[in-house]
């Protein structure tokens, strides 16, 4: 099994800057991508961004393009997501998550393993 532990959430003001982190324990070897989704209060789990274990493929959800960054440091075993210019329609719960599938992808049924989440709130 994979664990995967999130951090950095916080409360910040719009327009704000905020990085997670996601570190991966266990069977590390079986992971070929990391993606990070949130969810925001009734709404479903949607994608917002993956990169490959290795680095090379990295993939964003339009409305994080430009804003958004996600990175990995391969030695601590840790995927982070550098959040700028932060929007009240970003406040959610991120969850990273890990993926065996052939490439970083948008889809939830491509990965396996899943963290707690760690809240984001963005204010007006």
């Amino acid at each position: 099994q994979v664990q995967l532990v999130e951090s950095g959430g916080g409360l910040v003001q719009a327009g704000g800057s905020l990085r997670l982190s996601c570190a991966a324990s266990g069977r590390t070897f079986s992971i070929y991508a990391i993606g990070w989704f949130r969810q925001a209060p009734g709404k479903e789990r949607e994608f917002v961004a993956a990169i490959s274990w290795s680095g090379g493929s990295l993939y964003y959800a339009d409305s994080v393009k430009g804003r958004f960054t996600i990175s990995g440091d391969s030695a601590k075993n840790t995927v982070y997501l550098q959040m700028n210019t932060l929007k009240p329609e970003d406040t959610a719960v991120y969850y990273c998550a890990s993926s065996e599938f052939g490439y970083p992808t948008r889809y939830l049924r491509h990965y396996d393993y899943w963290g707690q989440g760690t809240q984001v709130t963005v204010s007006s």
